[in-house]
């Protein structure tokens, strides 16, 4: 199973620089690949982020900023009672034990996450649940509950669950999402195999491999034309164009679900 990191605790936040993956089966089949960076962060400790890493600040402006308006709710109230709730609803209790929040921060401002990971350990250092949280470019979110009803999840997390949220324009609001996800001391592994009807359609992976939250570590990962979010709406919708050129074939968005959050 899955326990907390040992040393995770030492710090209220880390860096994962890495890289983002997709390959679509097709038609039309593509594959992309970019360099991608997310922290870390200990959902109790967020206002130390600054002080720890010198450059992140938590609901104020800055180069680097979490703010919780960004996720949960989305109203700018703390995230952590929002995520025990949630837990609640679905007959979950972490019993005090930390929770942690996967996510790229706003870079001068900008802010856009395609999936955002939250992780539940029970205080004995169980992992219980991960909340996968997922948004497109229409400003809507969903989050997918993986979990096994209080028994602690495996030292890599396999879940599948019911697609109904709409991500990309080129897939229908159908199919299945099988997770693959592995936390350990050194590295940050997460896929996603989406399929229909058991033909596979896409295959995401995310990895990156853990550093110290500090200011040198973060304008190294920031590096680049577009850092942040920015280069990652700009890659999105540059991938979009190449694979309606190659034939894509459109899917217009629906209304979201009315429940924002799923529990298989």
């Amino acid at each position: 199973m899955i326990t907390l990191p040992a040393t995770l605790g030492s710090a209220p936040g880390w860096l994962y620089p890495g890289q983002v993956m997709h390959r679509r089966a097709g038609p039309p089949a593509y594959r992309f690949a970019y360099r991608y960076w997310a922290i870390l962060a200990d959902l109790d400790r967020l206002p130390e982020l600054r002080r720890r890493s010198g450059l992140v600040q938590h609901n104020r402006k800055g180069v680097v900023a979490l703010h919780d308006a960004d996720h949960g709710p989305r109203d700018g109230s703390p995230l952590r009672p929002w995520f025990d709730q949630v837990l609640a609803d679905a007959d979950l209790d972490l019993a005090g034990g930390p929770a942690w929040l996967l996510t790229q921060p706003r870079v001068f401002g900008v802010g856009f996450n395609p999936l955002s990971l939250w992780f539940g350990w029970h205080r004995d250092g169980r992992l219980l649940a991960v909340l996968a949280e997922v948004r497109n470019t229409f400003g809507d979110w969903h989050g997918y509950l993986l979990h096994e009803n209080g028994t602690p999840l495996g030292k890599t997390i396999r879940s599948r669950t019911t697609k109904c949220f709409h991500v990309s324009p080129f897939f229908p609001v159908a199919g299945q999402y099988d997770f693959r996800i592995r936390l350990d001391e050194q590295r940050l592994g997460i896929g996603i195999h989406y399929s229909l009807q058991d033909a596979p359609l896409l295959t995401a992976v995310q990895a990156g491999t853990r550093q110290p939250l500090t200011r040198r570590h973060l304008v190294k990962a920031m590096a680049g034309p577009l850092p942040g979010s920015a280069g990652t709406l700009a890659a999105i919708h540059w991938q979009a164009l190449k694979i309606w050129l190659r034939g894509g074939r459109y899917h217009a968005r629906p209304q979201p679900p009315a429940q924002t959050i799923t529990d298989d």
